[in-house]
């Protein structure tokens, strides 16, 4: 079954070299976007080089062949567009949007990088500056700032999902113009890249300006070796309680390792959390927020992962003082509930309902199909799953959610980090 409701129509081809291009014609508008993503995430690299992924998606911004120093965004600014990109454990993104008739221009500069990329000394010392900059204020900082870094430690011991996206300021700091070559001559190639426009051209015109542009760029020689998912599995809880630092209010941090994104548990526990903590019906919200006012915050959510990732469970005391054994307790009662007893069709019917309106608005911009259909290749190696996936998450039952949660969500498979303010501390 095929849901046809917002689905997003395309053609998919490769080129020799092993580029996967994907097209969807679309002439509502007179936009288009390019959209361009490598398989290489944090979880490529080694301990040593932790954060190089992201310090990489910085550098390639820094010059190509053709293309000087800063140059790439202007290129797009100046002709009515905008560009941006990230980074995640598991893909980096690049994506420009623009007015249709620029597409050669995207098409020129992204081929030129793919292609030759080039860095010196002064764009890799401007970089690890920006990118340890950006740690400092969202992490360094930040209040709770350091809470995703005791998180992935706790939660992942082998798997390189140990460190952050961001990494640390010893390990970008160490990185070498030798360690940006190799890592672009390895994951920077056609055959580790999915090419994905999205908006108004002529499809017949437009496959003969891609093999203009990228059908000539070599294939990597390298080879690409992928990290294997080798963590054992968790049977003891594992417990961090922060007091070293100035916490604005104590908080209580939960996660348990999931599935991974795109698996039926994965898509029911994705569910879970909208009923656990969506809205002021929600679960958790009457439990901890309206009835017990024990907490001034709440929420559960998926971080999804191409390997296994993480449920998040997380609420924040009203006051500096107050006691996070008593929002702890309230949550596992809660959760307790959920394992033995399946929740409601209305509350099912309700998460279903506001999953499907957001999968259909995130795909109602040109950008936001091209990154969900590259999201599906990169991650699934199947295109459709960006049609199929409202299917998967329709078809979910309430006792598919009681025997996810009664599987997952168990005490002796939690991680907890929790925050005491000083006021708590004895």
């Amino acid at each position: 079954m095929n849901h046809q409701t917002g689905a997003i129509a395309f053609t998919e081809y490769d080129l020799p070299n092993g580029l996967h291009v994907i097209l969807n014609e679309d002439h509502k508008a007179p936009i288009v976007c390019l959209n361009i993503a490598y398989h290489v995430g944090s979880k490529n690299e080694t301990p040593e080089r932790a954060g190089f992924a992201h310090l990489f998606e910085h550098l390639l911004f820094e010059g190509s062949q053709n293309v000087a120093r800063g140059e790439f965004d202007t290129y797009i600014t100046q002709a009515g567009g905008y560009d941006n990109a990230y980074t995640t454990e598991d893909k980096t993104n690049y994506y420009e949007v623009l007015p249709a008739h620029q597409l050669g221009l995207a098409l020129w500069l992204e081929s030129d990088r793919m292609l030759g990329f080039v860095l010196g000394e002064e764009s890799l010392r401007t970089q690890k500056d920006v990118v340890k900059e950006e740690k400092r204020e969202r992490y360094d900082n930040a209040p709770y700032g350091y809470l995703s870094e005791r998180m992935m430690r706790l939660a992942y011991k082998k798997f390189p999902y140990k460190w952050t996206v961001i990494g640390d300021m010893e390990t970008i700091e160490a990185a070498t113009l030798a360690d940006v070559k190799d890592f672009y001559n390895t994951f920077y190639t056609p055959e580790n890249a999915v090419l994905v426009l999205s908006g108004d051209f002529k499809e017949s015109e437009t496959r003969v300006a891609i093999e203009k542009y990228f059908a000539e760029i070599p294939g990597g020689k390298n080879g690409i070796v992928r990290p294997v998912y080798n963590e054992d599995e968790q049977k003891t809880e594992r417990r961090e309680v922060v007091t070293d630092e100035v916490a604005p209010l104590p908080g209580v941090f939960y996660t348990y390792q999931m599935p991974p994104e795109g698996t039926d548990e994965a898509i029911a526990l994705d569910l879970l959390t909208d009923i656990l903590s969506t809205g002021r019906s929600s679960r958790l919200y009457q439990r901890l927020v309206y009835k017990d006012k024990i907490a001034s915050e709440m929420s559960a959510y998926v971080d999804l992962r191409e390997m296994p990732g993480l449920l998040w469970i997380y609420a924040m005391a009203n006051e500096p003082e107050d006691d996070t054994a008593k929002i702890e307790k309230a949550i596992e009662e809660v959760i307790a509930e959920v394992r033995t007893t399946a929740v409601s069709e209305i509350e099912l019917q309700k998460a279903k309902n506001k999953t499907e309106m957001r999968l259909i608005a995130s795909r109602i911009s040109a950008s936001g199909k091209a990154d969900q259909l590259a999201h599906s290749k990169v991650f699934f190696n199947d295109t459709s799953i960006a049609n199929s996936i409202i299917d998967q998450y329709l078809a979910v039952t309430t006792d598919d959610i009681r025997k996810a949660a009664e599987k997952y969500l168990v005490p002796e498979k939690r991680n907890a980090v929790i925050y005491l303010s000083p006021k708590e501390e004895k």
